[in-house]
């Protein structure tokens, strides 16, 4: 009988990562964020810079953040809106008003990563406590080696031999 490879013995990160995951870089427009997620349904995609450093992500979250009106999301804004009757149409508009800007108007540093070597159970509970895609970034280059989704790990379960 052979033995196992070190990665069947102790999996780490990247053996649950896609290695060629969908990216956007922080001059990319709104609109080009808006139609990869909704394309794909992605909750997130990362940001890398022209040498694929990590710098970000964007997603659903920026999504709302730039059709919802202002005086709810700006620092000490209003917490609750009751008595705002924005329609469909108000947020498409908004929408629209900033497609043609880039996606770092509103992207978000994700400080929560793995590295590739990150042992299997620590990086699948960070991907629990993050409950989005988590992105594989190498610690010395800070360049993204690939992303983890919920996806990705059910079919790693679904297809291990017991």
């Amino acid at each position: 009988m052979a033995a196992s490879s070190t990665s069947e013995t102790h999996p780490t990160a990247r053996d649950l990562m896609d290695a060629h995951p969908t990216v956007l870089h922080p001059s990319d427009k709104v609109s080009k964020g808006v139609k990869c997620i909704m394309e794909h349904r992605y909750r997130r995609l990362p940001v890398v810079d022209d040498e694929g450093r990590f710098k970000g992500v964007f997603g659903v979250n920026c999504l709302l953040r730039l059709v919802l009106p202002k005086a709810v999301v700006m620092d000490k804004g209003l917490s609750t809106v009751p008595f705002v009757r924005d329609s469909l149409s108000d947020l498409h508009r908004r929408l629209k008003e900033v497609e043609d800007e880039p996606i770092s108007l509103c992207m978000h540093d994700e400080s929560t990563q793995v590295s590739p070597d990150t042992p299997l159970l620590e990086t699948l509970l960070t991907l629990y406590k993050t409950r989005a895609s988590l992105p594989v970034v190498d610690p010395k280059t800070q360049k993204l080696v690939g992303v983890i989704s919920y996806f990705d790990v059910g079919e790693k379960i679904l297809s291990a031999e017991a």
